[in-house]
């Protein structure tokens, strides 16, 4: 899963994972086309007998049939709040060396569409969500990440809808990476590469329910961005991962934290190669001449950890 910026430095730079709605975009995306197309009341009658997933696809079928097209769909994602500050985090991230992925129980049409609208599509190397497609009679169709069957997708963790666990999924990403790391060892030991590459930090982003398990599958190392006031800080607060809690409260917040951790993995990886290159017995740790920024600093746990007003997921 190499980072796709073509800059191939390998200089530390984090692999940096993002949920979607409200983590990229301001909103619930599902919320967002169902409230544009006024269809609201309707969707809040299929959830009383649908799990969310077969109910937006069932929305979309009952828009289609009132003659609502995929570009009045387009059209009303186009309209989605996405903050400048997480535009120029994207951005800024990716330039830094980054490999940046989505991991979203959105759906596929709806975080493509929003991307390409704010240019931010090529930034990304990846994204794991509810696959979507416009059928041959025009209507859009929304299907589970995994299916709903007898066995489903075998976390038994609460707080993971039956459609997708995102657990599941950071798992097999960070299988993906310890399977490079692997591959790199190898040719370091054959001669073939200078250095073997350093293990880059997992950063996740998330705020709702569904995005407390891949934080749980993080590692000592990794760090976890929840946003406050929302539902996984409730869960993070009751029963931390392993991964470094650094929790964002705003959109100028996240920029802030997450390029304080960018440059702050940065740092490290440079001071340990120049530690290597230098020769092992110098006798200074990496920790000992690495000062992390103050925004990569755990904050406070009440700062971190309002009581929150309780949100949809």
């Amino acid at each position: 899963m190499a980072a796709t910026n073509g800059n191939g430095t390998g200089n530390g730079a984090p692999l940096v994972v993002f949920d979607f709605d409200k983590t990229i975009v301001d909103c619930d995306s599902d919320n967002w086309v169902v409230d544009a197309l006024g269809a609201t009341r309707r969707f809040d009658d299929l959830l009383r007998h649908l799990p969310w997933n077969h109910a937006i696809d069932a929305m979309m079928g009952e828009l289609h049939s009132d003659g609502k097209t995929a570009e009045d769909i387009r059209g009303s994602l186009r309209t989605a709040p996405l903050s400048p500050h997480v535009a120029a985090a994207i951005k800024a991230a990716y330039a830094l060396g980054c490999e940046l992925r989505v991991l979203s129980d959105a759906n596929a049409f709806f975080i493509d569409t929003i991307l390409a609208h704010h240019g931010l599509a090529a930034y990304f190397s990846g994204t794991d969500t509810n696959p979507a497609h416009v059928d041959a009679a025009g209507r859009l169709r929304i299907r589970p990440y995994h299916d709903f069957g007898a066995a489903g997708h075998g976390c038994t963790l609460p707080t993971c809808p039956p459609n997708m666990c995102k657990g599941k999924v950071m798992e097999r990403i960070l299988r993906q990476e310890e399977e490079e790391e692997e591959e790199e060892a190898v040719s370091a030991a054959a001669g073939t590469e200078k250095r073997r590459r350093r293990r880059r930090a997992v950063v996740y982003l998330g705020d709702g329910r569904g995005d407390y398990c891949p934080s749980l599958k993080l590692r000592e190392g990794d760090y976890v961005m929840p946003r406050a006031g929302h539902p996984v800080c409730d869960l993070i607060a009751a029963s931390p991962p392993a991964a470094a809690v650094r929790g964002w409260a705003g959109f100028e917040d996240l920029a802030r934290v997450l390029l304080g951790i960018v440059d702050g993995e940065i740092a490290r990886a440079a001071a340990a190669a120049e530690e290597e290159d230098a020769g092992a017995g110098a006798g200074v740790g990496v920790g000992a001449v690495v000062v992390v920024p103050a925004d990569c600093r755990a904050p406070r746990q009440e700062a971190l950890m309002p009581q929150a007003v309780r949100v949809p997921n």
